[in-house]
């Protein structure tokens, strides 16, 4: 769904770890305190830059603990190579998500049309994907969008803001 979408795709993130993150050499390096190495020429990179350059929108707005994750602050890092490959990632302190309403479930938004609910185990494992198009579910999550947005921080301007310990 990912790459068939239209027009936007927008992803909320919630979790306070990916277990797949953990397993990659970048995060290896970051929890080690050297840069990591990011690829900006794997199929994923080229494939963002692409349909980017088609006009098509990738949007995130990630939500952080305070004090935040090992996992959050390697995203934080992480965004700037997605950055650069054509997303905008926003964050928001998860005490202003909860205020806002915000669910605590990570998913897509395509085209405000179709949900992609991420199911994830007790391991921190993504397992599935439910696909909703429920009128009054995506109604409901386009305004969660939109109210996430309007209250996120480009994540340069927030990781500023965001004291370092590793």
């Amino acid at each position: 769904m990912s790459s068939t979408f239209q027009h936007t795709a927008y992803r909320l993130e919630t979790r306070r770890r990916y277990r797949s993150d953990e397993q990659s050499d970048t995060y290896r390096q970051f929890t080690a305190g050297q840069a990591p190495e990011w690829d900006l020429e794997t199929p994923w990179c080229r494939s963002r830059r692409e349909q980017a350059a088609l006009g098509k929108r990738f949007e995130r707005v990630r939500i952080m603990d305070n004090p935040p994750t090992p996992g959050q602050r390697y995203l934080l890092n992480n965004s700037e190579r997605n950055g650069r490959v054509g997303e905008d990632i926003r964050y928001l302190w998860r005490a202003d998500a909860e205020r806002l309403g915000l669910p605590e479930e990570d998913a897509w938004l395509f085209d405000s049309r179709v949900i992609a609910l991420l199911h994830f185990d007790s391991d921190d494992d993504l397992t599935h994907v439910e696909l909703i198009t429920d009128p009054v579910r995506v109604a409901r999550a386009c305004q969660e969008r939109d109210a996430a947005w309007h209250y996120a921080v480009p994540h340069r301007e927030f990781g500023a803001q965001v004291p370092s310990d590793m």
